[in-house]
């Protein structure tokens, strides 16, 4: 079984690398038919694996100057306080109904990558912004600085809160949401909302992972360990492959797998 648990993390890892987000949403599913672990120690492993693979592609995503601190850290501020929620509301609800509406989220996960794929991402602008006028909430300076309006904060807030309750609930990094938002919404280019999104994504996962000790639910750390581990690998050979394959691409790929793990989720749980 250690093979397969490093086998899986580095193909989470490998996920995260390229794309920042989306892949992290295989983990559970990984653990749970892969490696017969039960749905909700499912969630606390994947918690802490992808948080700890998001911190290793951070740090180098960091280095490279690709990573905007001041709205990722108001984005998992947000989160961080809403994945108890999310950890509270898992403990709430039979197996069988989580994972059917964590294949419910996987559908909708696939449909966004496939429409963002298709999606030029928005130039940054150089135009100020008033905070009472009509457009896009999150704007940017002629330097390309973020100008964090009042809206702007607030959309991220809001934002993140969602990412962190689902965070708690599914065991995902957000990653699927935070980077469109980020890329849509701020005006951020691709590579820095990567960066971004994995800075977010080991804030987030550590608050969840935190929600779910705090819950009485126990985190097997030999399986752990070994998934982080090949999370990590996994995450600099995503980085690196990414620099020489197409994002849309990549992300209509990721779309189609997701949604037949999806529907194999579904089969599985219907079928019992």
């Amino acid at each position: 079984m250690w093979w397969l648990s490093l086998l899986f993390g580095s193909l989470i890892g490998l996920s995260l690398g390229l794309t920042g987000g989306g892949g992290a949403i295989f983990a559970v599913p990984l653990l749970v038919y892969g490696l017969n672990v039960a749905p909700r120690d499912a969630v606390g492993i994947s918690l802490v694996s992808v948080g700890v693979t998001a911190l290793a592609g951070f740090i180098s995503r960091w280095r490279a100057g690709q990573v905007e601190i001041r709205p990722g850290l108001l984005f998992a501020a947000a989160g961080m306080a809403g994945a108890p929620a999310g950890a509270w509301l898992a403990g709430q609800m039979p197996e069988p109904l989580l994972l059917l509406l964590f294949a419910g989220l996987m559908v909708l996960v696939a449909g966004r990558l496939w429409k963002q794929a298709g999606r030029p991402a928005p130039k940054a602008t150089g135009e100020a912004v008033n905070d009472d006028c009509d457009g896009p909430a999150c704007r940017r300076d002629a330097a390309g600085r973020l100008i964090l309006t009042s809206r702007c904060a607030r959309l991220l807030l809001v934002l993140g809160i969602l990412t962190g309750a689902l965070s708690g609930l599914f065991g995902v990094g957000g990653g699927f949401i935070i980077v469109p938002a980020l890329v849509l919404y701020s005006g951020m280019a691709l590579s820095r909302a990567i960066g971004t999104s994995l800075m977010v994504i080991a804030l987030i996962s550590t608050a969840g992972v935190v929600s779910q000790l705090q819950a009485g639910r126990s985190i097997p750390f030999d399986v752990t360990g070994l998934f982080a581990i090949g999370g990590v690998a996994g995450m600099f050979a995503g980085q690196a492959l990414g620099r020489r394959l197409s994002g849309p691409v990549l992300q209509k790929v990721f779309a189609v797998i997701i949604l037949a793990v999806a529907v194999f989720v579904v089969m599985r749980n219907v079928g019992d």
